[in-house]
């Protein structure tokens, strides 16, 4: 299996603070809520956020921004380290700090300070520049995208080059691959007065396919990809818009979603994805970082030895985290599942409702060609990890190169290994790697007749369709 290919972030890193309490008061002084057991969380925010939730995707990531030797700049320093590789460029005032206060998970008020801007850039941005395949441009209209204008335009032919637009920066450099505006910021942008009834979450789609297009062939994107919240997003190649609804819908807090959305979309085109591909991930990546509690959960700095920033299963590893923090049940089940059929469905039904959450270890394709032969998988891993996460009952895929799970487990340790009633448990090595921490080991009945191999063979067999028409 092949590993993510790295991506640059290149925008204005930010230090995001929440303070947190209840309000269930007004102060004696003046008409205004009081805010009580007020708790501080620090988190990196724009650029550094972007990169930061790549990162912890498990793709390996650099971030050129201006940074300087300012208390906030060296608090977000920290919160990157060793996560992000940092390439600084020069910072001419103190960096931005953006402090949210919440009252019972609500904003109550936005403070804002720090006025720096970039002042240029570097030979080791340069350097980072020339030799990325996928780059992410974060613009926070703060002077980073600028600095780097010319050699961004350079490298944008033949490169996975995703602008995050911001109404106040400068236009996407022509040849991008893909431009992320929100509706409000491709209302703004497209400046087409005649939508201007269509403000808002209704919003007609058609209103936002004519501005996607024209943002198009303004900007000469290859792409743009309009996100609209809980609606998911719209993608526009110029005709023909796509829209790409949300897995599930959540009310929680979206601040971030947008970094989350653009930094999974440069990702996965690097990586090879089409746009539709990438975009479809990355509404889904968008919105499971949402129902996980979005930016108010992305404070402090993460465990290492829980989402490790070499592989890619970080979030089958982290939801195992927290299940286990929040004193829930963690099932896993592995196999191969080529050909999904009733039986694996079965399974894994029952299976997850064992506990709180399902992860299925998911061999490799060298996994499964070892295992069954070089006519096999008969679908490749990306296919079968949608197929799987598309299952109401699987929370997390998380992908093994060996010919065994053990190691996997090892990292994820669940409190409930489940296989098929067709093995043994005396036959199963992992058996006795769960009861070295407690967990246990569980057959659950197989459905007979079904199996990958056998619907191969059938298939295989089988006469060939006719040519059409000729029925």
């Amino acid at each position: 299996m092949s590993a993510p290919v790295p991506l640059l972030v290149v925008g204005d890193a930010l230090l995001d603070r929440d303070l947190t309490g209840t309000a269930d008061r007004l102060a004696p002084d003046a008409p205004v809520p009081v805010l009580d057991d007020c708790e501080e969380r620090l988190r990196p925010g724009g650029a550094a956020l972007a990169a930061y939730l790549a990162a912890r995707s498990g793709r390996e990531v650099t971030l050129a921004a201006p940074l300087g030797e300012d208390p906030a700049s060296l608090r977000v320093r920290a919160l990157l380290d060793p996560w992000v590789t940092l390439v600084p460029l020069p910072l001419d005032g103190p960096l931005a700090e953006k402090t949210r206060v919440l009252a019972g998970g609500r904003p109550v008020v936005r403070l804002d300070r720090g006025r720096g801007r970039a002042a240029g850039t570097t030979r080791q941005a340069l350097r980072a520049l020339a030799a990325a395949r996928a780059v992410l441009v974060a613009d926070y209209a703060r002077g980073a995208a600028d600095a780097l204008r010319p050699a961004l335009a350079a490298r944008a032919p033949g490169t996975a080059l995703v602008w995050d637009p911001h109404p106040r920066g400068r236009h996407p450099v022509p040849g991008a691959r893909l431009v992320t505006p929100t509706g409000g910021e491709a209302r703004h942008l497209a400046a087409d007065a005649r939508d201007a009834h269509d403000a808002g979450e209704d919003e007609s789609l058609a209103a936002v396919a004519r501005r996607a297009e024209v943002l198009v062939r303004r900007w000469r994107a290859i792409g743009v990809a309009v996100t609209l919240g809980g609606r998911g997003a719209l993608l526009s190649e110029g005709d023909g818009p796509l829209l790409v609804p949300p897995p599930v819908r959540h009310g929680g807090d979206a601040c971030g979603a947008g970094d989350c959305f653009a930094a999974t979309a440069a990702g996965l085109l690097g990586d090879g994805a089409l746009p539709a591909e990438a975009v479809q991930a990355a509404v889904a990546a968008a919105t499971r970082y949402v129902g996980e509690g979005g930016a108010g959960a992305v404070s402090g700095r993460p465990d290492p030895a829980a989402v490790p920033p070499d592989r890619a299963d970080g979030d089958a590893l982290a939801l195992a985290r927290r299940v286990r923090a929040a004193g829930g049940t963690v099932v896993a089940a592995g196999g191969c599942f080529d050909l999904l059929h009733a039986g694996h469905v079965s399974l894994l039904q029952q299976a997850r409702r064992i506990g709180d959450c399902l992860v299925v270890c998911l061999n490799s394709d060298a996994s499964v060609r070892r295992r069954k032969g070089p006519g096999r998988p008969i679908n490749p891993v990306q296919d079968r990890i949608r197929v799987l996460r598309a299952l109401q009952c699987v929370d997390a895929v998380a992908v093994f190169d060996e010919d065994t799970p053990q190691a996997l487990l090892a990292r994820l340790r669940p409190h409930v290994w489940v296989k098929g009633g067709d093995y043994a448990v005396e036959h199963l090595p992992e058996a006795g790697q769960l009861a070295a921490w407690g967990g246990q080991t569980v057959l659950l009945p197989y459905l007979d007749g079904r199996s990958s191999t056998l619907l191969a063979s059938r298939a295989a067999d089988s006469p060939p369709a006719p040519p059409p028409g000729t029925r």
